[in-house]
């Protein structure tokens, strides 16, 4: 990358008036005092919706931003940025947020954007800047300098970042950078013990007395070997035990492979990557991709997908040859067959550290991240800081996990960007009580948090769950908890039986409101229970408690109401047949649905059609355009059922006592 960068271009203000953004499409250029209030908490949903997502190169640029709401419209169409010869983008705070996707810097990149200058950034979305050679600021006075015509050097843009990171940047991007450095074979990643992540960072002399983390300490024990030991705040590389892909990004994993690295590419442990087929099953049951002729931009990264499992001696999870679904949801799957206390698990989906239930490392990364991870077995992440989520005393009765992630985003500290690139280490005896399944709702949700990942020290019940779904015997090891004495960034105290029914109004999940300060009736024409987060077992057992209790009391959905029930893995489905589930949700009038991520990503059962329908769900995230035009509550699996029985947003209690 050159040594100085100048402004050749136009600068593009996300403002939160429609106008100024038209105005700016129209040729007519802003400063940021007269672009007015910029557009905080914009997605990478916005950036780029997943019904633009169907190529995996330099077509992407003719749509970046077309899912980003200006007020109540979308001003931004296709080519508009590359046609508008933008080079700038300015925005708010927490820029990137949600997904994973490397399809959106690329848009940008694609377009013409060459620079990103917000109040805050997503980890995962500004690291995939970095990979691909797009430059980040928080320094709004870079941009000042830059359109008063001065040459800035490259140093502006590398302060506050670590060293490795700046190489990476000064390299023009990681596999620039990952070409001209040896990478020496990881150790041997054996996955059947926690033993063996024990003894290889004992031999390595990588282990130290002083106090730490739980993460600290696996990242210390997966080191690279030509570092001795690393500090907070540093950029390293890690072996990965596992490294995971899925057909969205499949194919731009191997194509950047092959670009950087030839073809066949020499991957490392082919037999410790998972490609996962589960995005993009259900589109041929999705609105948008049958109505706007979408499927055989499906087919192409179905293709993508698929010639990479059939290449390379890779594990891999299909389609259902039976119906329409598949195996089940990565995540979901990570935790039933793969993941294990003390491991690294990395992956192409900001939900990737659901896995931390167990106790393992696990994070989401962008398709240049995994597309050298595949080939080298190290994988990039910097030493985060720990912030300690304590939770103490009994949850209530019909209150859950998702209530608590939903009232920790709802906090001041949270919505801020606080919590931005964090462990979440959760802990406390009401997090003791939880079962593994509510344990990966809360390190699932740690992606709308803004954390780095979530974790859950591992015990008992890991144990026990891994011998109950896996038929595992595992020992816990004596090193798998934080020390006394370790260091976090802070710790947020909860008392656990002060948390209600939680709500999140559409727009964004931390529109936090308990349910029973709503102060309106809202009426649902859908209600869906499913997807990473809420596909579960126990999830399950939730949708049922409440759908019995209907039947019952001889309610059922009503007419008017689509209640959908998505199991997140076959197995799954397999336990409710077994607890006899199935033919209680059938008199309830539910729609059933095999796994798949669905509607969760706008591509299945249960997505909206019109802005004018409302749905209450158990999803992740309610981003704008992220299930549908219309309009998204989030709540718990409790929350969810209650309220397509009632056909408006209630709780259970609630519902109990209006028709007890």
């Amino acid at each position: 990358m050159s040594d100085t960068i100048r402004l050749d271009g136009r600068v593009l203000y996300l403002s939160q008036d429609p106008t100024v953004i038209e105005a700016q499409l129209a040729g007519r250029n802003f400063t940021r005092a007269t672009a007015g209030l910029l557009r905080d908490n914009v997605s990478t949903d916005e950036i780029t919706p997943v019904t633009v997502m169907l190529t995996y190169d330099e077509r992407l640029g003719q749509y970046p931003y077309v899912g980003f709401k200006a007020g109540e419209r979308q001003p931004i169409g296709r080519n508009a940025v590359k046609d508008g010869g933008f080079r700038v983008t300015v925005a708010g705070k927490r820029y990137g947020k949600g997904s994973s996707r490397e399809s959106s810097p690329l848009a940008e990149l694609s377009a013409g954007i060459r620079l990103i200058v917000a109040e805050s950034f997503e980890r995962i979305y500004q690291q995939n800047c970095d990979n691909i050679g797009i430059l980040t600021t928080t320094d709004f006075s870079v941009l000042d300098r830059l359109l008063a015509g001065e040459e800035v050097p490259i140093d502006e843009f590398l302060k506050g970042r670590d060293a490795l990171t700046q190489q990476i940047i000064r390299s023009g991007g990681l596999l620039a950078y990952s070409r001209s450095v040896d990478w020496p074979a990881p150790g041997q990643q054996r996955v059947d013990s926690a033993a063996a992540t024990e003894n290889r960072g004992a031999n390595r002399g990588a282990v130290s007395a002083e106090p730490k983390t739980l993460v600290e300490k696996i990242i210390e024990r997966h080191l690279h070997p030509g570092v001795a030991s690393a500090q907070r705040g540093e950029g390293v590389f890690i072996a990965a035990d596992w490294r995971f892909s899925h057909d969205y990004f499949t194919g731009m994993c191997a194509h950047l492979m092959h670009r950087a690295f030839g073809k066949p590419a020499p991957l490392h442990a082919p037999d410790h990557i998972i490609a996962f087929q589960d995005h993009l099953v259900l589109a041929p049951q999705s609105i948008p991709h049958v109505r706007d002729g979408l499927l055989p931009g499906v087919a192409n990264l179905m293709e993508g997908h698929t010639s990479f499992s059939r290449d390379y001696p890779v594990r891999s999870h299909g389609a259902l040859d039976n119906a329409p679904g598949s195996e089940g949801i990565c995540h979901a799957l990570m935790a039933e067959q793969y993941a294990l206390p003390g491991q690294v698990a990395c992956g192409t989906d900001s939900h990737t550290p659901h896995s931390g239930a167990l106790g393992c490392l696990a994070f989401g990364a962008g398709a240049t991240e995994i597309a050298n991870s595949w080939v080298t077995g190290y994988v990039r992440c910097k030493v985060p800081e720990t912030l300690r989520i304590e939770i103490d005393g009994r949850l209530r009765d019909g209150v859950t996990a998702k209530d608590v992630v939903l009232h920790l985003l709802q906090m001041d500290a949270i919505r801020s960007g606080g919590a931005i690139g964090l462990v979440f280490e959760y802990g406390g005896a009401a997090v003791r009580a939880m079962s593994i399944d509510e344990r990966a709702t809360l390190t699932n949700m740690v992606a709308e948090l803004g954390g780095f990942t979530g974790i859950v020290e591992p015990d008992e019940r890991t144990a026990a769950f891994l011998k109950e779904r896996r038929d595992v015997d595992f020992v816990l090891e004596d090193w798998m908890k934080s020390d006394a004495g370790a260091t976090y960034r802070d710790t947020i105290r909860i008392d656990a039986n002060a948390i209600e029914p939680m709500l999140a109004r559409p727009g964004d999940p931390g529109n936090g409101v308990p349910a029973p300060q709503l102060d309106e009736d809202v009426a649902i024409d859908i209600a869906y229970g499913g997807s990473c987060t809420a596909g579960k077992r126990e999830d399950f057992d939730f949708y049922h408690e409440v759908l019995s209790w209907g039947v019952e009391h001889g309610i059922r959905v009503p007419d008017g109401t689509r209640l959908y029930l998505q199991f997140g893995t076959m197995a799954v489905r397999a336990y409710c047949e077994e607890q006899g589930y199935l033919p209680m949700f059938e008199r309830a009038g539910v729609t059933l649905v095999m796994p798949g991520c669905g509607s969760c990503a706008n591509c299945g059962p249960g997505q909206s059609a019109e802005s004018k329908d409302v749905t209450i769900s158990a999803i992740n995230r309610n981003f704008p355009g992220r299930s549908g035009p219309g309009d998204v509550w989030l709540a718990s699996p409790y929350t969810v059922a209650a309220s397509a029985l009632a056909g408006k947003i209630t709780t259970f209690e609630q519902l109990k006592r209006t028709h007890g």
